[in-house]
């Protein structure tokens, strides 16, 4: 049964390298896959008489995964409005002029996803951060570069707050670091994200325009960009102080949005917000649904066990570093969650170095975090092949900032 998910989920990743060559949506196939590996799993349950721990399993599996679901529903709406009213791009173009060099660029799209993913959740950050980069006229190559390094600064920045990242909740939870400890981890996010973006900024400069014009404001879309805003804030500070679930804020600041929509149609009859759902890209809840199906198949057989036993074999600094670059193929929650029933005995530097290690370390592969993920469903341009030209600048700049962890 190990080998026959291993074996499943090595095809999942096959299929999504070669979307382009197969021309098979990797949401369809990846979903596919993930459900035949529960359904071999139940069949084997069956057969062994461990169906009672196996339905409680994929229990288990579909709650993490409907969790993530409902929160990414309420912020694609949120987004999706903001979006369409033009409000994220004349933001933008506010602040830069409409036309700009590609290296001043560059640096704001590197600060703007550094900053934004400490103050909210990935997800969050990288659905505005890629706005952002689609407000502007830009080649095929350029808009995947931006993107890369997007994904790549919104990760780094994850790590340093709880409310940023869930394997760095999950760590500070189980009292290994203080939040004070975790803000040193700013250093070698900054060191890894200043090291690729020069890295980007070497490529030819050029001027670039804006691809959207600017938008008159109404009132209606600053009330909804506050409450957008506040909902992030609530959601940490809820889940900080009151240990809130994400998920219960994000659905009450959409319930707010909603209810706000329904008193705006009663003197515009034109706006209709719930409308807005269906601007969300599904593919994108599917693809996630896949994927973790798939890694929660790979949990139930051992392979995540079988991981742990490889890091406590070896130098802990040496570990974290292969885990950082195992979770570019694992979710890096089930891994994390996995290290931490092993108890391993490490250093407070040591915590820091695995805090940073799996949460940025999945940004080397496209598929290996929740906002890598996000841009390859929101932009077309974004393959796994065309993320993975730039793997070797990933590794390099991943290497740089951890490296400044150990010291």
């Amino acid at each position: 049964m190990t080998v026959l998910i291993l074996f499943l989920a090595a095809t999942a990743m096959l299929a999504i390298a070669l979307e382009e060559v197969i021309h098979l949506n990797k949401a369809k196939s990846t979903l596919l896959l993930g459900c035949v590996s529960w359904m071999c799993l139940f069949i084997h349950a069956n057969n062994t008489g461990d169906l009672i721990a196996i339905n409680h399993a994929l229990n288990e599996n579909l709650l993490d995964i409907a969790t993530l679901w409902l929160f990414l529903m309420s912020t694609m709406t949120f987004v999706a409005y903001l979006n369409a009213r033009g409000l994220i791009s004349g933001l933008v173009l506010r602040v830069l002029p409409n036309s700009t060099s590609l290296r001043s660029l560059t640096i704001f799209i590197t600060v703007f996803s550094l900053v934004l993913s400490m103050l909210c959740d990935n997800i969050t950050a990288t659905l505005v951060s890629i706005a952002v980069v689609q407000s502007f006229k830009l080649t095929t190559r350029e808009k995947v570069r931006l993107c890369v390094l997007s994904v790549y600064a919104v990760n780094s920045g994850g790590v340093i707050l709880i409310t940023g990242d869930v394997t760095t909740l999950m760590i500070f939870s189980n009292g290994h670091v203080s939040i004070s400890e975790l803000l040193t981890l700013i250093v070698p996010s900054l060191c890894g994200v200043f090291a690729l973006m020069v890295m980007f900024l070497l490529h030819p400069n050029k001027a670039v325009e804006a691809d959207t014009k600017i938008q008159p404001i109404r009132k209606l879309d600053i009330a909804i960009a506050v409450l957008f805003f506040g909902t992030i804030t609530a959601t940490m500070g809820l889940s900080l102080f009151y240990s809130v679930p994400p998920v219960l804020t994000f659905l009450t600041g959409l319930s707010m949005l909603f209810m706000l929509g329904g008193v705006a149609n009663h003197f515009d009859s034109e706006i209709h917000l719930m409308e807005y759902i269906r601007k969300i890209q599904f593919d994108t809840l599917l693809f996630f649904l896949g994927i973790l199906l798939i890694v929660g198949a790979l949990k139930e057989v051992g392979i995540l066990t079988w991981l742990t036993k490889i890091y406590l074999s070896m130098n802990p600094n040496i570990s974290s570093a292969l885990m950082g670059g195992l979770s570019s193929l694992l979710d890096n929650v089930p891994l994390t969650a996995a290290l931490l029933k092993a108890e391993p005995i490490l250093t407070t530097k040591q915590w820091l170095s695995l805090v940073y290690a799996v949460g940025v370390g999945g940004s080397i592969l496209v598929i290996g975090s929740a906002a890598g993920i996000v841009a390859m469903s929101k932009v077309k341009e974004i393959t796994f092949f065309s993320y993975l030209r730039y793997a070797p600048h990933l590794i390099l700049a991943y290497l740089v900032g951890y490296g400044v962890t150990l010291l």
